[in-house]
């Protein structure tokens, strides 16, 4: 038999050696580096981005005229529900229902601004305490960091609730322990409340284009409650419990879907999925800050495909540019599935509002993003009411007036510089 030789023998053999640990090292040092690059990006993109904002912001302000309507009425069951499109409307309203309180007022709201219209209720929430009306308010701390502290320090009558802006277990559970609260709503004496989008201020009084909606009848529970549970969760020991009643009425055509972070329960996203899965005609969306996940963003395409007229009304510009750029970043995907987009020009809308097949509507504080739906305390009323759904279409197309169509043609021609912004900074996603 033939003798085989191993020849592996005879093959040099090099070997290098190098100091213990130092490849590892290097490469641990170079993914850091990456890592660091990859998240410094997304961020200083955003900066850039803020800082042009302001500088364009100063050149052309976002403070052209606006058409409104004048407050609608319609009746739902035993409650009649009106709709407000202008602050100076709204907050006269308001405040007539805070000087006509007798019994309690419940007040929360995200921003409250230390101007002229945050002074006014201000005055009338003090006016209504010292008369002997239980007063109670909540705010939220972290919106409100830019007004100063003594604008909130009210008189011992009125029950003070600073919602947190930095809260225990924030690390541990960010979804549960960092959403703010981005309520807005006034109950007065059980009999009259309020919900919508506007906070406090006299910029939001005539410059931003904002839904509200009153509530007067046995509905009004849905917001007292609504306010009952927040206030005795997050109350301080020196604060009072408030008393928990139930409802004798029950109006399923009109219910509070409230968002509650610190239980991670979030109805509101639900109650879009099921709407939008609903529909077979028309879908009407409004919204301040559009940037849908994966599932809201799939409902509005399986509903474009099966025929439905689905329209988005955005602002062509908001004040939070960042958030802009990551809506601008699905509206290849919105037009290349049939879905139409509206663009509001040369003014701030700030409503978040949508109705479906003139039958169903909501109209509430939380907008269509990730802080909104799964991170924020939030509250959207949806009726399911031809009337009301009317009157919200009317709104939508007034809107219109004051709004262009944007085309998959113009969206497709926009400059490259334009789409690597969007790339840049979508990371940042998760955050909006």
């Amino acid at each position: 038999m033939p003798r085989v030789t191993d020849l592996s023998s005879r093959i040099p053999r090099l070997s290098v050696t190098l100091p213990v640990g130092i490849g590892w090292a290097r490469v641990r040092r170079t993914a850091a580096r990456v890592g660091l690059v990859a998240a410094a990006v997304p961020v200083v993109t955003g900066l850039a981005l803020m800082a042009a904002e302001r500088l364009r912001r100063h050149r052309h302000p976002l403070d052209a005229p606006f058409p409104t309507a004048p407050p609608a009425h319609n009746t739902v069951g035993a409650t009649t529900t009106t709709v407000y499109t202008f602050g100076d409307d709204l907050y006269a309203a308001m405040l007539d229902a805070i000087d006509h309180a007798e019994q309690h007022i419940f007040f929360e709201t995200y921003i409250w601004k230390g101007d002229d219209v945050g002074r006014r209720f201000r005055e009338a929430l003090e006016r209504a305490a010292a008369r002997g009306v239980e007063v109670y308010v909540a705010y939220d701390a972290f919106a409100n960091l830019v007004v100063r502290r003594s604008f909130f320090d009210l008189s011992a009558r009125i029950h003070v609730l600073r919602f947190p802006w930095v809260r225990p277990g924030a690390l541990v559970s960010p979804v549960r322990a960092s959403g703010r609260d981005h309520r807005k709503l006034l109950v007065v004496d059980d009999e009259i409340g309020f919900v919508g989008g506007y906070n406090i201020g006299s910029h939001y009084a005539r410059h931003w284009r904002d839904t509200h909606l009153r509530l007067v009848g046995p509905a009004v529970w849905e917001l007292r409650n609504a306010f009952v549970d927040f206030w005795n969760r997050w109350r301080t020991p020196d604060l009072p419990m408030l008393k928990d009643v139930g409802s004798t009425a029950w109006l399923p055509q009109l219910r509070a879907a409230r968002n509650s972070p610190s239980d991670l329960v979030f109805p509101i996203r639900n109650v879009y999925l099921d709407a939008i899965d609903r529909a077979t005609s028309h879908v009407q969306i409004t919204q301040a800050y559009f940037i849908p996940d994966r599932e809201i963003l799939a409902a509005l395409l399986a509903a474009a495909r099966r025929g439905v007229d689905v329209r988005v009304l955005v602002p062509e510009r908001s004040n939070h540019v960042v958030a802009d750029w990551l809506a601008r970043g699905h509206y290849a995907t919105l037009l290349r599935g049939g879905v139409r987009i509206f663009l509001y020009t040369d003014a701030m809308i700030h409503a978040k509002t949508a109705t479906i097949d003139g039958r169903w509507s909501t109209v509430g504080t939380a907008n269509i993003d990730r802080l909104s739906l799964t991170g924020n305390y939030e509250l959207n009323i949806e009726i399911v009411d031809a009337d009301v759904a009317t009157t919200l279409e009317r709104i939508f197309a007034m809107d219109l007036t004051n709004a262009r169509e944007l085309t998959s043609e113009e969206w497709e021609a926009r400059p490259t510089l334009n789409k690597v912004g969007e790339r840049l900074v979508s990371p940042l996603g998760p955050l909006l």
